[in-house]
């Protein structure tokens, strides 16, 4: 029932978003058009980005919440970190994103789809009353479905939410999640058609002769991707320089972008039509290396403002024109056929949300699932872990638990507030495994109650024996969840080395 009903709302309301933001570029793109006729128009223009940024500063300021992504936002409150009203964030979110992505800013719809839909979900669990396991359920669910109807993946939303932002694996969880994302999915696709997001053309698969390419183009993907990492986790301190009020910075974002506007009005907006036009319009190696400089440079800008919008789909972007550059300067000294250069935007796309948000089968199935394909299975999985694994030798963390990182103070216990429960799993190779429960100190406020093994749940004793696979339920305050799971996930996560805490 939850997942029905989250689904159902989260999926009109996120399509009703995409659609506003759709007619809101149109309508940009438009007035520099007629900018270009009537350059007095500039004048006027210019004021209304300024009062636009006002407006939407202002709704960021009565509510910090709804600023950047969202994603992180959404993972801090499942973990317990913090909490947020609902209703402010629903509607804010709604109309602070419209306006800031729809002005043609580089900036995604998925990050705020995503805590849209998290809000309904957390909306639908406050009117019925619930708390804990299925009030986070609710949430869960309403994540996925935001997901699923900004992109029409439901397979790769549902996952995204179980790798990236619940980080819990759990039937409840995924089924619930699953169900909700379908329902939106459908309600999206009555809206927009059943054609692929990224329906994207090519000859034929890449032989295996060629394989080569993917790993030279996935260490570039995770070495530009660590360069992503870097430069958006510095953006705050940069903005701080201008000593305006953090509110106001949309303003200066704004403005910097009617430049690109004038003089480059197609690369506006999160990308989307960028990359269709990747594969239909074939451009030069030079204008590709321009557009890759403009969309880094203006995402990272418009995205350090802190207005509503997500970095999701301006990162599949910066993949899908990184993988052009690539394929265009092989084809240049004769190492690749051209035909194949349509095969590279895919692969990249993956790869670089792969390497960015550590989150490789996340990325595999989304742009299966968008692009409309599944011959991409196998060199999108070699992209996907050769870009992982550059980013994971860089010394990079997953940029959504980053970002969480920078938004939360340091952790300290709390005690109070209703009891609830946390899921904690027990990896291979963990010093719980093969050792009692009594051999450990557990932290205090914290009751073990529960431990799930395949579709057993055992009550545990002191002479329970942990085993790899199991899930820990533990019981603690609601408002020490944070806490609570930080310590326990130590002790699940620490290998070879036994001890306590």
């Amino acid at each position: 029932m939850t997942g029905l009903a989250v689904g159902l709302v989260a999926g009109l309301i996120v399509s009703l978003f995409r659609l506003a933001i759709e007619h809101g570029l149109d309508l940009v793109k438009m007035g520099y058009a007629a900018m270009h006729h009537q350059p007095w128009l500039i004048v006027p223009w210019l004021l209304g980005m300024i009062i636009l940024g006002i407006l939407v500063g202002l709704l960021v300021k009565t509510s910090p919440q709804i600023s950047g992504s969202g994603i992180p936002q959404v993972e801090g409150q499942l973990a317990g970190e913090f909490d947020e009203p609902w209703w402010p964030t629903l509607w804010k979110k709604f109309v602070g994103g419209i306006a800031a992505i729809g002005s043609g800013l580089m900036l995604g719809r998925e990050g705020p789809s995503i805590q849209l839909g998290a809000a309904v979900g957390q909306g639908y669990a406050t009117l019925r009353g619930h708390q804990g396991t299925n009030r986070r359920v609710a949430i869960a669910s309403g994540a996925a479905a935001g997901l699923s109807a900004a992109f029409n993946a439901p397979i790769a939303s549902t996952l995204f939410v179980l790798e990236e932002i619940y980080h819990n694996f759990s039937p409840l969880v995924w089924l619930t999640s699953l169900t909700s994302a379908v329902v939106a999915n459908f309600v999206s696709l009555a809206f927009f058609g059943q054609t692929p997001v990224l329906h994207i053309p090519y000859s034929s698969g890449l032989p295996l002769r060629d394989y080569g390419h993917l790993i030279v183009l996935g260490i570039i993907l995770g070495l530009l991707g660590r360069l992503y990492q870097t430069v958006l986790l510095r953006l705050p301190s940069w903005y701080a320089k201008l000593r305006l009020p953090r509110y106001l910075d949309g303003i200066v974002a704004l403005l910097l972008t009617v430049p690109v506007g004038w003089w480059w009005t197609a690369s506006l907006g999160g990308g989307n039509s960028v990359i269709l036009d990747l594969a239909r319009i074939h451009p030069g190696i030079w204008v590709l290396i321009g557009l890759f400089v403009v969309r880094f440079v203006f995402s990272m800008v418009a995205y350090g403002s802190g207005l509503p919008g997500g970095i999701f789909l301006p990162i599949l972007t910066l993949g899908a024109v990184i993988g052009a550059i690539y394929g265009r300067a092989m084809v240049m000294m004769g190492l690749l056929p051209s035909i194949y250069v349509v095969n590279l935007v895919i692969f990249a796309m993956a790869g670089y949300f792969a390497g960015i948000g550590k989150a490789p089968f996340t990325a595999i199935l989304l742009i299966t699932e968008m692009v409309g394909s599944l011959q991409h299975l196998m060199p999108l999985a070699v992209v996907c872990l050769v870009a992982y694994i550059t980013v994971d030798v860089c010394g990079g963390a997953p940029i959504y638990e980053s970002l969480l990182g920078r938004m939360l103070s340091p952790t300290e216990e709390r005690a109070a507030g209703f009891t609830d429960r946390i899921e904690v799993p027990v990896f291979d190779g963990s010093f719980l495994v093969g050792h009692q429960v009594r051999e450990f100190r557990w932290p205090t406020n914290a009751l073990l109650i529960g431990v799930h093994r395949g579709e057993r749940q055992i009550i545990p004793h002191g002479d329970t024996i942990l085993r790899a696979g199991d899930t820990l339920i533990v019981e603690t305050q609601h408002d020490n969840r944070a806490f609570i799971r930080e310590r326990i996930a130590g002790m699940a996560e620490q290998i070879s080395v036994r001890g306590e805490d």
